[in-house]
């Protein structure tokens, strides 16, 4: 099937996190799910969600809410993983759209957490990298992290950092002016 080229799913997870590394029987979880939708016609960014997902194998401790600012109660009240994934693929149609986020860590820990939970990955085979694109784009010597990036394009981020639904927001707006410098170059 071809992929459709409407619009992209800007994506950025949330994860339980240590200062030390998870304690034991615990792993590393998707606990929140931000989405933010581009148009690809207008590079505008159209919608911005956040998906709380409850994790299943670890808890939210005090440094992962002082980072994300994502509590025990906010997960508590969420979703399971396998729900928030079949919201992407039924709302957003994501295995038939453009996923990007800012790096590997997304797509990578969405697949750890798949097979985790022997769970279909919610997205094709195709995945854009935003924070490559940036520094291609720049002639940079390294990749930067997204406030660093931000803060070089004159921007001030939007929301909380580390907030995937913020995060999510920020990307696309960075990849929508990547697109448009594209156009305005061809």
């Amino acid at each position: 099937m071809a992929k459709r080229l409407d619009c992209v799913l800007v994506v950025d997870v949330e994860s339980t996190c240590w200062e030390q590394g998870p304690p034991r029987g615990q792993m590393s979880e998707i606990i929140e799910i931000g989405v933010c939708v581009v148009d690809l016609l207008t590079l505008e960014r159209r919608e911005r969600r956040s998906l709380l997902v409850k994790p299943a194998r670890s808890d939210v401790g005090e440094f992962c809410t002082q980072l994300t600012g994502i509590t025990p109660a906010m997960v508590a009240a969420a979703v399971p993983l396998a729900d928030a994934l079949q919201i992407l693929r039924d709302e957003y149609r994501s295995p038939d759209r453009l996923f990007a986020s800012w790096g590997d860590y997304d797509r990578d820990q969405f697949l750890r957490n798949c097979h985790s939970y022997d769970l279909p990955y919610p997205f094709g085979p195709t995945h854009l990298n935003v924070k490559n694109l940036y520094s291609a784009a720049f002639g940079l010597p390294r990749e930067l992290g997204l406030d660093e990036a931000c803060a070089r394009l004159g921007l001030t981020m939007d929301g909380a950092h580390h907030r995937g639904v913020d995060d999510a927001w920020n990307v696309a707006r960075i990849l929508g002016l990547l697109l448009k410098r594209i156009r305005r170059a061809s």
